[in-house]
């Protein structure tokens, strides 16, 4: 594969937060994928395909009179990702079971071990959409289940859902560099019933799921909610994340629509994730 070039952003909040929480929802929305965050804000980086010169006149939050954000940006190639990565990823645990690490990291004692080379792609349980799904798969039954984790970015999440019991799981993201990262997590963590695919909804027809989770952004989600709702069988559970409180009542509607009840609202920061049933 040739390498991605992509272009990050240096972003320097004051004060960070909310602000820097807000400030990703909105890159992502336009096209950013990755984002690392620090003490004075957050680095995003978007792939240069994707990029144009006008890509940041639709975020809001900079020109707000609440907040300072400043930024620079440069090309970067991915083979430049390791050593940022290696200097700002530590390890995660959730709920004192579940810990996310890298393979630089010393193994935990925790019941389950996540080992998670995250390089350009995003889940590492560091941000608060990741983490909340992780507790959500250790909150319900997986065992024996057929799963989707749809925009796995990593494949953290369909790494845990299989070694929670799942026995058939589908990891399917748009990106090139999600896909591959995926499957090298998913091969590190010696999975074998995650299969890992390239691509978006289309990929869906004619399958069918007893869980699907969908960590992604609230418009994408919007548009496909019916599609996942289509391959969700009977009894079955859908996990969101990837948006705000303020969202709840957009994405909640959306979801009666195709007669999917919420049954659980799990909060964290600013961020949000639900639990639908049908």
């Amino acid at each position: 594969m040739s390498n991605q070039i992509y272009i990050g952003y240096d972003f320097i909040v004051s004060p960070p937060q909310p602000a820097t929480e807000i400030l990703i929802a909105e890159l992502g929305y336009v096209g950013f994928d990755s984002f690392v965050e620090n003490e004075k804000g957050v680095t995003a980086y978007i792939q240069k395909d994707k990029w144009n010169a006008f890509i940041l006149d639709d975020i809001n939050i900079l020109s707000s009179k609440e907040f300072e954000i400043t930024f620079e940006f440069n090309e970067i190639e991915q083979t430049n990702w390791n050593e940022e990565w290696e200097k700002n990823f530590k390890p995660i645990v959730v709920d004192n079971q579940v810990t996310v690490r890298a393979p630089f990291h010393d193994k935990p004692t925790t019941k389950y071990d996540l080992v998670i080379e995250p390089k350009m792609s995003f889940g590492t349980g560091h941000h608060e959409t990741t983490y909340m799904m992780i507790q959500h798969i250790l909150k319900n039954d997986f065992k024996n289940k057929s799963v989707l984790d749809m925009g796995c970015g990593t494949g953290v999440l369909a790494i845990l859902a299989e070694k929670v019991g799942a026995n058939e799981l589908d990891a399917i993201d748009i990106d090139n560099w999600s896909y591959v990262n995926s499957l090298e997590n998913v091969e590190r963590n010696n999975c074998e019933k995650v299969s890992v695919y390239e691509g978006d909804v289309k990929l869906l027809d004619g399958n069918n799921y007893d869980i699907i989770i969908a960590n992604i952004n609230r418009n994408i989600l919007l548009a496909d909610i019916p599609r996942y709702t289509k391959c969700l069988n009977k009894n079955g559970t859908l996990f969101l994340s990837g948006f705000y409180k303020e969202d709840i009542q957009m994405i909640e509607s959306k979801c009666n629509e195709d007669m999917l009840k919420l049954e659980e609202i799990i909060e964290r920061g600013q961020w949000v994730s639900l639990k639908f049933i049908n």
